[in-house]
């Protein structure tokens, strides 16, 4: 069943296999080069089901944290993403992009503008530490505009949608999450209440976009400087917090998971991913080492530290979509190594899988 097609609103994908968003740091001055391109391509060419590209820094003076990552406000940049949609779509694939906001992962002294600090919605920049700047109203109805005008911009370039970066300790993410949001007001709060900026993002490209582009969020339960960090304690707590996050009319979501095949919560089996499909209904990505033997941090230490991963079944991945617990599954560091990880894992050729190491990430194979 992994390997079918999948209709994902009015897309349809040839199968169910999704390249997950991947920081890349390659795209001098926001524009993504020919060699972007090709990577991308190789991998459509390859038959990965859909392509999320990597983050995409949102359109705003305070959204970038990472050098060389690609971005949309400048003619140069679009033209960029042209080539590398118009490659996908060549080969047959699919493709979404990814919208992101560092938030609180930025640090004044940070490029383009050293000047401008984090944006967060408290001043937090982690727990106890209020080194950012605290988003007033004005701020945030920017951010709501800059998402808006950037998803108009990749609908116009042609990708097939756009998928919110709420994930991971940045912006979005930093409003979800109650140690980094102590505002009071609409935004702050309950659990409940801290879905409203993404929503209203979301609500805000809906109703700009035309009705059969897809708009997804992705979320996580951990985050960068704590990998037990928790957004919801209980299945109580994830059902509240996704019930506003469903009725926004979001087309999918995006559940990260560090490790897929852990369990979330305690006197339960099942995954974020499950648990997020079984209450919102919508159709759900699971990510996290899927098709390697260890997680992202066991494989980016430093040179000492660092680990290769070698590659590994994905079994529970096909029993899982089998069984219907959720409808897609990201792959990583292993597509990153191997562009044609679709192609034998669907013929069983294992033993050709190119194993992840750190050097993976130095170069654009």
């Amino acid at each position: 069943m992994l390997f079918e097609p999948f209709h994902l609103k009015k897309l349809k994908l040839r199968n169910r296999i999704v390249m997950a968003p991947m920081t890349r740091n390659m795209s001098p001055g926001g524009i993504p080069t020919i060699e972007v391109a090709n990577y991308y391509k190789r991998r459509a060419k390859a038959e990965v089901g859909l392509i999320i590209s990597e983050g995409i820094e949102l359109s705003h003076k305070a959204s970038s944290a990472y050098p060389n990552c690609p971005r949309l406000d400048t003619k140069e940049a679009r033209e960029g993403w042209k080539r590398v949609v118009s490659g996908v779509k060549d080969e047959g694939g699919s493709m979404i992009a990814q919208l992101w906001h560092s938030g609180a992962i930025r640090k004044k002294g940070m490029d383009p503008d050293p000047e401008i600090p984090g944006f967060t919605p408290s001043g937090l920049t982690s727990p106890g530490k209020k080194k950012g700047y605290a988003m007033t109203k004005k701020d945030i109805d920017e951010v709501i505009e800059a998402y808006t005008q950037d998803a108009l911009w990749c609908e116009e370039i042609g990708f097939d949608g756009v998928e919110i970066h709420g994930a991971h300790e940045y912006l979005i993410d930093n409003f979800f999450w109650e140690i980094l949001n102590q505002r009071e007001d609409d935004y702050g709060g309950s659990i409940i209440k801290r879905t409203k900026f993404a929503t209203d993002i979301i609500k805000s490209i809906i109703g700009t976009v035309d009705k059969d582009f897809v708009v997804g969020l992705r979320f996580s339960q951990w985050k960068q400087q704590n990998y037990e960090a928790k957004l919801a304690y209980s299945p109580d707590e994830l059902e509240q917090f996704l019930k506003p996050i469903q009725s926004s009319g979001i087309d999918f979501l995006h559940t990260s998971m560090r490790r897929y095949w852990e369990p979330e919560f305690e006197g339960s089996e099942e995954n974020l991913a499950s648990w997020t499909k079984s209450f919102s209904k919508l159709p759900t990505i699971s990510v996290g080492s899927v098709g390697l033997d260890k997680d992202f941090q066991e494989t980016t230490r430093w040179e000492e530290e660092a680990k290769a991963s070698k590659p590994a079944s994905i079994n529970k991945a096909l029993s899982d979509v089998e069984n219907g617990k959720y409808d897609l599954v990201a792959v990583g560091r292993a597509l990153l190594a191997d562009p044609e990880w679709v192609l034998k894992m669907k013929e069983g050729r294992m033993k050709d899988l190119v194993p992840y190491t750190k050097e993976c990430m130095l170069e654009l194979r």
